[in-house]
């Protein structure tokens, strides 16, 4: 090639788009003042609706009977129900695998759309325009970021073995990653659509080429430290801005480069041993489900012993966007991690920038000083990496989610009580040392069982005692009877189901059951093998869902 990374990657990316302009039709601009056609309005259903019209007109003037009129609506009325059934059936066939059609097209009928904002400053000034909104924003998200320190490198830390080995990323792995790509996701910043690099798969060739000079030689290319950043409503009030989730679009080339760097990385860990064995968030072969039930096995045979048992629920502040790069990349070095993939890393994360994009409104560059892409595939495998080490000298029950961290033991005595406080001590130790706050408002305790009802301290805040709590979106209460969890997912359902009733006009038993199947059923069947009803009542909760679809067909 002859070229240095970021040169070979301008001529690349300047090759596709030129391509891409040349090749690929745009859609026209829609009419100001002209309203969408529904997806059901084919040209042949606007010859009939006219014909019904014209056949109105003549009627009014006394040109045909009333009867030849009513048998042009009654044409009309069942071409246009034929229509909107084809399309809905088509809607319910592909509902598995594109949940994100039948979503717009039920956000079509809404007259309520859901916004970000208004937003409201600290002064209490009113922030409604996009571009406002979105400055204002990104001033917000850059102002949790850790500053960064550059003296923490440690390199006599490393394992002998792989530290230096050449990195060689084949054809066949680019390929076969391009050809997973998800051609409806959007874009980055460098307006690579995924569509485009699926279709052209056979752009794998120079793709190796640039991916293995850029981890070799540890150069990254100045679009893949960019993004764009979407903000998501999370709960609570719109005008707060720490409400809203920063969300990564970046370049979708690098995500390819990432997920194999990803493989790698895993192979590197498990090899050395050093692997997270209470970490069940992003890991493979682990999921909520396994967390809750290996975390709640112990914790009920505590109980059945006529034991009490205190649970602390923790969470840490702006986790994903507070990991400082310094101390992420002295444990990768303690990790055994190939030396050019950890350099790599080290500048993918250096000199990283983002801007907000809200309604094609874009706020001005803001420098990331610390965190992992939310959004990116290396994101959350490196703050696992991160977080290995928290913990690891408890002496009570201790699990984690990515940044879900619960303790829990026997609190029957006081030195029980000093135990598990000495065990949350140590990993408020370890948040300081790490430079990783603990949101104190969102730390609680529970106790369970004929409980004494001990108090623990956050360092100096004094945890909030509650009845019940959201554990990765399963309802736990303090009797563990399930029932208030049972009554969630049978509101959950209802809200579903009633979506689809007021979205979808057909009642034909091959459009609704594929609905009912892909997005009612997994509300009564999250996690259910931890949380199934014990109660006759709950059951009958649960079974009424089905009944009220079943009426529906």
């Amino acid at each position: 090639m002859g070229l240095k990374v970021e040169e070979a990657w301008d001529y690349f990316k300047l090759k596709l788009q030129k391509l891409s302009e040349a090749c690929i039709p745009r859609k026209g601009k829609k009419f100001i003042g002209r309203s969408c056609r529904p997806s059901w309005m084919s040209k042949h259903l606007r010859e009939v609706i006219k014909k019904k019209q014209k056949a109105y007109r003549e009627w009014k003037k006394g040109g045909i009977s009333k009867e030849s009129y009513l048998i042009e609506v009654r044409i009309c009325r069942d071409k246009v129900r034929q229509a909107k059934s084809q399309v809905e059936l088509d809607l319910a066939k592909g509902i598995k695998t594109n949940s994100k059609r039948f979503y717009s097209h039920i956000n079509r009928k809404k007259t309520k759309k859901e916004e970000v904002g208004p937003l409201k400053t600290e002064d209490g000034v009113e922030v409604k325009d996009n571009l406002g909104m979105a400055q204002y924003l990104n001033k917000y998200f850059a102002s949790v970021f850790n500053k960064t320190k550059e003296d923490l490198r440690d390199n006599g830390s490393m394992i002998n073995g792989n530290e230096d080995m050449e990195v060689d990323i084949t054809i066949s792995e680019v390929e076969a990653k391009l050809k997973q790509l998800n051609g409806t996701k959007s874009g980055g910043p460098d307006n690579l659509h995924p569509r485009i690099l699926k279709e052209l798969a056979q752009i794998a060739s120079p793709l190796a080429r640039i991916f293995n000079e850029s981890v070799n030689s540890g150069v990254v290319p100045y679009d893949w430290r960019i993004a764009n950043i979407v903000p998501i409503f999370k709960k609570g009030k719109k005008s707060d801005p720490s409400n809203y989730r920063p969300v990564s679009l970046t370049s979708v080339v690098c995500k390819v480069l990432e997920k194999i760097l990803k493989e790698k990385v895993v192979k590197d860990i498990e090899v050395n041993g050093k692997w997270d064995k209470i970490q069940h968030g992003f890991t493979k072969g682990r999921s909520c489900q396994t967390k809750l039930i290996s975390f709640f096995e112990r914790v009920t045979d505590f109980l059945d012993k006529g034991n009490t048992v205190d649970l602390i629920y923790l969470d840490f502040s702006k986790a994903f966007d507070t990991v400082p790069h310094g101390e992420l990349l002295v444990k990768l070095d303690k990790m055994g991690i190939n030396r050019k993939i950890e350099r790599w890393i080290g500048n993918w994360l250096k000199g990283r920038l983002q801007r907000v994009l809200l309604k094609g409104e874009l706020s001005s560059w803001r420098e990331v000083t610390s965190g992992v892409p939310q959004g990116s595939v290396l994101g959350p495998i490196l703050f696992n990496l991160f977080i290995t080490d928290l913990g690891t000298k408890s002496g009570s029950v201790l699990i984690k989610f990515a940044d879900d961290t619960k303790l829990g033991g026997i609190a029957n005595l006081e030195k029980d009580r000093d135990t598990l406080q000495e065990d949350l001590d140590d990993l408020v130790n370890w948040s300081n040392r790490n430079r990783m706050k603990f949101n104190s408002e969102k730390c609680k305790v529970m106790h369970l069982g004929i409980n004494k009802n001990f108090s623990y301290k956050l360092g100096t805040h004094q945890l909030e005692v509650m009845e019940e709590e959201k554990d990765l979106g399963v309802l736990v209460d303090h009797r563990m009877t399930m029932s208030c969890q049972c009554d969630m997912a049978v509101k959950k359902a209802n809200v579903v189901l009633g979506c689809i009733r007021r979205g979808i006009s057909s009642r034909d038993k091959e459009v609704l059951v594929p609905l009912y199947k892909a997005l009612v059923r997994p509300h009564l069947e999250y996690c259910v093998q931890f949380w199934s009803p014990m109660f006759k009542k709950d059951e009958f909760k649960l079974e009424q869902v089905q009944r009220r679809a079943t009426r529906m067909i």
